[in-house]
């Protein structure tokens, strides 16, 4: 299935941003399954600025790959901004890059709740420099748009997260 083209477009766009920076990228994506770093890895020479991937899809996953504590998800629920802070913490911790984004969300169309309807997304910006950010959003639509709604928001706001981080 070809990448969403706001998606496309974004990554271009963070790929010259990070290329011209030198600096490496790591991803930890959970409801997009990766769809982040397939937007990257379309981009020929993306191995310039793109360092790894992890699909941290399970609880498990998130705790063996990347060292999210397993009590954090306990505690807060996988879909949580601590779980995506922990996520974006750990994707630095487990790779070579300087910057990197975390996704967990709820894509639907079932696993929601009154507390995280389907939608509920939350996500983590982070390089070695400063703080990371992390922020919850919802999205509406299908599954595939609550998915392609994610992927260019983490884009888009990673891109800002850079810009920030030149001042």
């Amino acid at each position: 299935m070809p990448t969403d083209t706001v998606v496309h477009q974004l990554a271009i766009r963070v790929g010259n941003k990070l290329r011209d920076e030198q600096l490496m990228l790591a991803t930890a994506e959970s409801c997009t399954g990766g769809m982040v770093a397939a937007a990257i890895t379309d981009i020929s020479g993306s191995s310039a600025w793109f360092e790894r991937g992890f699909v941290t899809y399970s609880n498990l996953a998130k705790t063996e790959m990347i060292g999210v504590p397993a009590a954090l998800i306990e505690q807060h629920g996988a879909v949580s901004e601590p779980v995506a802070k922990a996520m974006a913490e750990g994707a630095l911790r487990n790779s070579r890059a300087q910057v990197s984004v975390s996704i967990t969300g709820l894509a639907g169309p079932a696993g929601g709740s009154e507390a995280k309807p389907v939608g509920t997304v939350c996500f983590g910006w982070s390089n070695r420099l400063h703080t990371q950010q992390i922020e919850t959003q919802h999205f509406k639509g299908d599954r595939e748009q609550v998915r392609t709604q994610a992927a260019a928001h983490v884009l888009r706001k990673l891109l800002e997260f850079l810009d920030q981080r030149e001042r």
